[in-house]
């Protein structure tokens, strides 16, 4: 088998990206959403971030879509407009084979690339030790845990909030414009 190539999600890739999604909604605590959206939905859930520069890439290997990582406004005020959430979500078959690693890494480098300046991590499950310990390798810190936020699977689920700065963080004033953001 060839190495995981990371590269920009297409339109051609949102019925893989898709059912990753869907088997994590329903097996995971990487996601709080219950019922898993049909493609049309993420299709304008992908454009929104688009629409806003971001990255939206996919792993692949011997092209078979693996898994894809987006990152995303952290919110939607003008304030935040260098701060961003990854999300990072892989199929099955991918679990522990240095996919999710991949996609981070990359996601991270793109970011830093837009002259961002912080990425939140948002992490479902306090006992969730892969992706905690995925997201502490890339050097994202732990900056606490909101117990009970959620409730899935017959239990409370805690948010574990994690934060890497880019690009120096706020040790300096912005040199790029950031996102445009208006909203709550």
């Amino acid at each position: 088998m060839s190495s995981v190539k990371i590269r920009p999600s297409t339109d051609a890739d949102l019925a893989v990206i898709t059912a990753i999604y869907g088997w994590n909604v329903l097996n995971g605590l990487g996601t709080f959403e219950e019922v898993p959206p049909d493609q049309a939905e993420m299709g304008r859930r992908r454009a929104s971030f688009l629409d806003k520069g971001l990255p939206y890439l996919v792993a692949e290997q011997d092209g078979v879509v693996l898994g894809y990582a987006y990152a995303g406004p952290f919110r939607l005020r003008a304030a935040y407009r260098y701060t961003v959430e990854d999300s990072v979500y892989v199929g099955p078959d991918a679990v522990g084979k240095g996919v999710g690693k991949a996609l981070l890494s990359a996601l991270i480098e793109a970011c830093q690339a837009l002259g961002l300046r912080q990425m939140c991590a948002v992490i479902g499950d306090s006992g969730n030790a892969a992706s905690i310990g995925l997201h502490a390798a890339l050097g994202f810190e732990r900056k606490g845990v909101f117990p009970d936020m959620g409730y899935k699977f017959g239990r409370w689920v805690d948010l574990v909030w994690m934060q890497r700065p880019l690009n120096g963080g706020g040790s300096r004033e912005p040199d790029a414009p950031g996102m445009e953001l208006s909203g709550v």
